[in-house]
């Protein structure tokens, strides 16, 4: 496993794991929110600058990670535990993109499927920050193979969408974003379970992950 390799060493980018957590839970917010504008718990309207405003937090936080990584190979130069600073990398851009296709799903579906999904995925988001912050490998495994049988989930019901009637596209628009957001987490959990070579490659279709 990709943090097995560093458990013994003092690394001075230990600190970025709390950004990385930050970042989770910046996007569970967006989630939330978006959510709560499909379903009119809020007024639409109103959740907009929110939106924008967590999404310039996400940005913020991967940039400060970004530089921190830089900084760290410079400084430490052939020292630098540079495997460890491209999962770092990876974790950083998937968790962004998470974050990114939560506030994309502010417009359109109906509510009770909403509900549902949203239920899901905000649990999903939840666990992964845990399971990432405390490297707990057993869950970690447990949780991908839950979120495989999910994202096939998703992808079906996207696709029923094709030959529904009214309002098929945009259901269809969320569960493709549903989708992403769990595919993306369960690259991120990759980092507790998966050999380095293999990192960021979770959510490629199952036969290709196989190979």
């Amino acid at each position: 496993m990709v943090f097995e390799l560093f458990r013994r060493s003092e690394s001075q980018v230990e600190s970025i794991e709390d950004e990385i957590a930050a970042m989770l839970s910046t996007a569970v917010e967006t989630y939330q929110l978006a959510t709560d504008a499909l379903t009119r718990r809020v007024e639409p309207g109103s959740v907009g600058p929110k939106l924008r405003k967590r999404d310039k937090r996400i940005n913020k936080v991967e940039r400060a990670i970004r530089r921190q990584l830089v900084v760290h190979a410079g400084v430490r130069g052939n020292e630098a535990d540079v495997p460890l600073l491209l999962v770092y990398m990876s974790i950083a851009k998937d968790t962004w993109d998470l974050a990114a296709a939560g506030a994309d799903m502010s417009s359109g579906s109906d509510l009770e499927m909403v509900d549902r999904v949203r239920t899901e995925v905000t649990q999903l988001i939840g666990e992964s920050a845990r399971v990432f912050g405390e490297r707990d490998v057993e869950t970690a495994i447990s949780v991908l193979k839950d979120a495989d049988d999910t994202v096939d989930q998703y992808e079906h019901r996207m696709l029923a969408q094709y030959t529904a009637a009214e309002g098929a596209a945009a259901r269809a628009l969320f569960y493709r974003y549903a989708q992403r957001i769990t595919a993306h987490l369960m690259n991120v959990l990759t980092a507790v379970v998966m050999p380095f070579e293999r990192l960021d490659y979770w959510d490629e279709d199952k036969i290709d992950r196989e190979l």
